[in-house]
């Protein structure tokens, strides 16, 4: 006796007005919340991060190149070119929340929510390049020093780049974690080291009114390390993403939630894996194999229940219920996955 149970939290009956009305009529134990399309909401509260940020990025960039016109700072000239292309990868984040409302097809039966993982990869190449240049300007002014003038105009284009920076990094983290979305952070992420990179030119200003022309390429180092070290923690949460990693804190609530349902003797193999803003799960549960069909599926019915109130973020899941004990639910529970 074996029972599988498969839907996703909020939008799993159906989709269109006609599928949510039918869902508003229906009693089904969810509160009216969760009547709306979660990955359409994540989707939308992304691309208003994207641009409302890009916007202050732009703005922040424009005054910046207004400063660079009376100072003539080669140094404030790469900030200032630095965050217009910080500002551009709102680009491939924002094409990659537009394909992840496209439905499922016969061809991709997931969806493209995972293009925001190929939109991430792009994030950490800026960043990757970003360190590089940094690196290298650093490096090239310590060999050859240039002089620097209007030390105050370049003082508050770097408190400029700054403020504008470290704003666009608040946004887009918290939003990205609201959503689920590991791209978002990264560039939220990118954009507090920038901010940084704005405050070399404020502390290069100041050693340049010592006199000191050495400030201006250590701290260049110093950021350089800097990027590299968010690089770092970056491509970690990215490249996860990319392998299927989850919180195992995710883990041990939803086996916590499968194992305190009535009726489940045990849980057996569970997988998680995240499909753009939302988890999908799939699990294997032993049950009484005396149970009736019917009595099977209300067990398994009532675990998903539980999986998806327990985990918010997570968007489907399917269940397999299976008589305990029995020789058949060994060989599915260590089953070896193609090429394991």
């Amino acid at each position: 006796m074996g029972d599988e149970h498969s839907r996703g939290h909020g939008h799993h009956h159906g989709h269109g007005w006609l599928a949510r009305l039918r869902r508003a009529a229906t009693p089904h134990g969810h509160d009216s919340s969760e009547m709306v399309d979660g990955a359409m909401q994540a989707s939308r509260k992304g691309m208003r991060a994207l641009w409302l940020s890009c916007g202050v990025l732009v703005l922040t960039a424009t005054g910046q190149a207004v400063l660079v016109a009376f100072t003539g700072s080669v140094a404030l000239l790469g900030d200032t070119l630095h965050n217009f292309a910080d500002a551009m990868t709102a680009v491939p984040l924002a094409m990659a929340f537009l394909l992840a409302r496209r439905p499922a097809t016969r061809r991709f039966t997931y969806g493209l929510g995972r293009a925001e993982d190929l939109a991430g990869l792009l994030v950490l190449l800026v960043i990757a390049v970003s360190a590089v240049l940094a690196g290298w300007e650093a490096v090239r002014r310590l060999v050859e020093p240039q002089p620097v003038q209007h030390v105050g105009w370049i003082a508050a284009a770097g408190v400029l780049g700054f403020a504008g920076n470290e704003l666009v990094a608040r946004y887009r983290i918290r939003v990205g974690r609201q959503i689920g979305s590991a791209a978002l952070v990264a560039d939220g992420l990118h954009a507090r080291t920038d901010g940084f990179t704005s405050l070399a030119v404020l502390l290069s200003a100041g050693g340049a009114a010592l006199g000191w022309w050495w400030v201006d390429p250590v701290v260049g180092l110093l950021i350089t390390a800097a990027i590299l070290s968010v690089l770092r923690g970056a491509a970690k949460e990215v490249l996860g993403r990319m392998l299927d990693a989850v919180d195992p804190a995710d883990v041990r609530r939803a086996e916590e939630a499968l194992a305190g349902t009535p009726g489940v003797r045990g849980v057996g193999r569970l997988r998680m894996r995240w499909v753009g803003h939302s988890l999908h799960a799939e699990t294997e549960l032993d049950v009484d194999p005396d149970l009736s069909l019917a009595q099977a599926h209300r067990i398994a019915h009532e675990a998903e229940h539980r999986l998806l109130h327990a985990l918010p973020r997570m968007g489907a899941v399917v269940v397999h219920a299976h008589p305990a004990d029995s020789p058949a639910h060994d060989v599915v529970a260590h089953h070896r996955e193609p090429g394991g």
